[in-house]
C-alpha cells in the first residue's frame, strides 16, 4: 500500500520521489518545447532539474532535522506531487530559482531553534531572500519571516535585528556594482522588477481550478488539525511549527500580489502545505482513508493532464 511505503523515511523513498520528479519535469518540458532540442538547451534544462532536485532535498533536510513531521516521507510525497499538480511552476525558471533561495533561507531560520550561530544564520537568511527577490520580486515578502523568527524564538539582542539589514545591503552593493560595470541604469532595472496585479482571470482554467480545489481543500482541512495540535508539540519545537503558518500566510500574499498570475506563484505554498498536510496524514488512524487521500493526490495530476 502507498501509505505503508511512505510511512518510512529511507533512501528508497528519496529515489522513488526523485524519479517521479524527473518524469514530471521531462514530460512538462517535452510538451512545452516545440522545436528541436539543442545541446545547450538540454544542458540548461538539466541544470535546472538538478536545482529543483536539490530544493527537494533541502526541504526534506530541514523538515527531518527539525522534526516538523514524524519519521516518514509524506511531506516529501506531497511536495513532489505539488509540482505535478501545477506543472506551470516548472515552466518558469525564475520562480524555481526564487523558491530555491527561499527554502535555503527557511532552513537557516528554522535552525535558529538551537540558538547557535544566530548572527550568521540571520545574515544568510536575509541574503538568500534578497537574492530570491532578484528572480521573483515579491519573494521579498519573506523578509518579514526573518523578524517573525526572531520573535518566536525569543531572540532579544538588539544587534540581531540589524544583521538582516546588513545581509540585504551586502547584496544591494554587489548588484549596484554590477549595474555600474555593465552601464545599466538602476532606475530602469528596479522598475522592471517591481510590478503587481489583482487580475486573476488568467487562473480561470479548468486544470488550475481542479488542482487548486483539491490541494487547497485538503490543505485547509489539514490546517485545522495542524493548529489544534500545535499546543501538543514539544515546547522547543512549537515556534518552528508557528513559523510554518507564517510561511503559508506570506505565500498566499504573493499569490495576491503576483503581476503575472499564471499559477507558477503557487510554488511558494508547496513547502508549508506539504508539511501541514503530512502532519494531518500522520494522525489518520483509518488506513483506507489515509490510502484514499494519498491516491487522490497521485491521480489528480494524471486526471488534469487528460483534460
Amino acid at each position: 500500500m502507498i501509505s505503508k511505503f511512505f510511512s518510512q523515511s529511507k533512501p528508497i523513498q528519496y529515489v522513488t520521489m526523485s524519479i517521479v520528479l524527473l518524469l514530471v519535469f521531462v514530460l512538462v518540458k517535452l510538451k512545452a518545447f516545440s522545436s528541436e532540442f539543442e545541446i545547450i538547451v538540454i544542458a540548461e534544462q538539466f541544470g535546472l532539474f538538478l536545482m529543483v532536485l536539490l530544493s527537494l532535498f533541502i526541504f526534506d533536510f530541514f523538515v527531518t532535522r527539525n522534526s516538523l513531521t514524524k519519521k516518514n516521507s509524506y511531506g516529501l510525497y506531497v511536495f513532489v506531487l505539488c509540482f505535478a499538480i501545477f506543472p506551470q511552476t516548472i515552466l518558469h525558471s525564475e520562480v524555481l530559482w526564487a523558491n530555491f533561495f527561499v527554502l535555503l533561507a527557511l532552513r537557516r531560520l528554522i535552525s535558529l531553534r538551537s540558538h547557535k550561530h544566530i548572527k550568521k544564520k540571520l545574515f544568510d537568511a536575509a541574503f538568500w531572500i534578497a537574492l530570491a527577490s532578484l528572480f521573483y520580486f515579491w519573494a521579498i515578502v519573506f523578509f518579514i519571516l526573518v523578524y517573525v523568527a526572531l520573535l518566536v524564538y525569543r531572540i532579544t539582542d538588539p544587534k540581531n535585528y540589524v544583521i538582516p539589514i546588513v545581509g540585504v545591503v551586502t547584496l544591494a552593493i554587489m548588484i549596484v556594482s554590477y549595474l555600474i560595470i555593465k552601464d545599466i541604469e538602476f532606475v530602469s532595472y528596479a522598475s522592471d522588477l517591481i510590478d503587481f496585479s489583482l487580475d486573476f482571470s488568467l487562473l480561470n482554467t479548468r486544470p488550475f481550478i481542479i488542482g487548486t480545489t483539491i490541494l487547497l481543500s485538503l490543505g485547509i482541512w489539514s490546517l485545522f488539525f495542524f493548529v489544534k495540535n500545535l499546543r501538543s508539540q514539544m515546547k522547543s519545537y512549537r515556534p518552528s511549527f508557528s513559523l510554518i503558518l507564517v510561511v503559508l500566510l506570506l505565500g498566499f500574499s504573493i499569490l495576491v500580489l503576483a503581476p503575472d498570475k499564471n499559477g507558477s506563484e503557487l510554488i511558494f505554498l508547496f513547502a508549508p502545505l506539504a508539511i501541514i498536510i503530512a502532519n494531518y496524514i500522520e494522525v489518520i488512524s483509518e488506513i483506507w482513508f489515509k490510502e484514499s487521500l494519498l491516491w487522490i493526490l497521485f491521480l489528480t495530476p494524471i486526471a488534469i493532464s487528460l483534460l
